[in-house]
């Protein structure tokens, strides 16, 4: 069975480095760019970039699942999501474009098989889609309030 892909992207009115300390702060900021659809975060090793291993809940079509993810910084602008125990994996990249931040979430997953993966190839790509947008709508928000300030603990609250 072939991998699923959903992806959204929105020009971030920040700078990268800005855009970068926010998503790389999962004890702090990153918590408030998460939509509803997401619950729960705990950090359980880390808390700040690569290395950082954290839990959370994720609600989807009425259904809440938990997981746990280990983050990656394989590249300048790239942090990635690894779900432990699922190959799944969801992918921030940030690059600049016109005075802001170009910021990509992508994901990448094999579905589950049988009936299951046939209702999670139909809906949660769509629904996917609806909570990235929404959460780079929260990270222009968040990042746009924090120009200028981007070390981590230094960040305006």
């Amino acid at each position: 069975m072939s991998a699923l892909h959903v992806s959204a992207e929105r020009n971030i009115d920040a700078p990268v480095s800005t855009v970068l300390a926010v998503l790389r702060d999962f004890d702090g900021h990153h918590r408030k760019i998460l939509p509803a659809a997401f619950s729960n975060l705990v950090v359980e090793e880390g808390g700040h970039g690569a290395g950082t291993v954290i839990s959370f809940d994720i609600s989807l079509g009425g259904r809440t699942e938990s997981a746990r993810a280990r983050i990656e910084e394989p590249e300048p602008g790239v942090i990635e999501e690894h779900l432990i125990g699922r190959e799944m994996v969801t992918t921030f990249t940030v690059r600049p474009e016109r005075g802001g931040a170009n910021t990509r979430i992508e994901t990448r997953w094999q579905p589950a098989r049988g009936l299951t993966g046939l209702i999670e190839r139909v809906f949660a790509p769509r629904m996917l889609r609806q909570i990235y947008s929404d959460e780079l709508s929260n990270l222009n928000h968040v990042a746009g309030s924090l120009r200028g300030n981007t070390e981590p603990g230094t960040v305006a609250q």
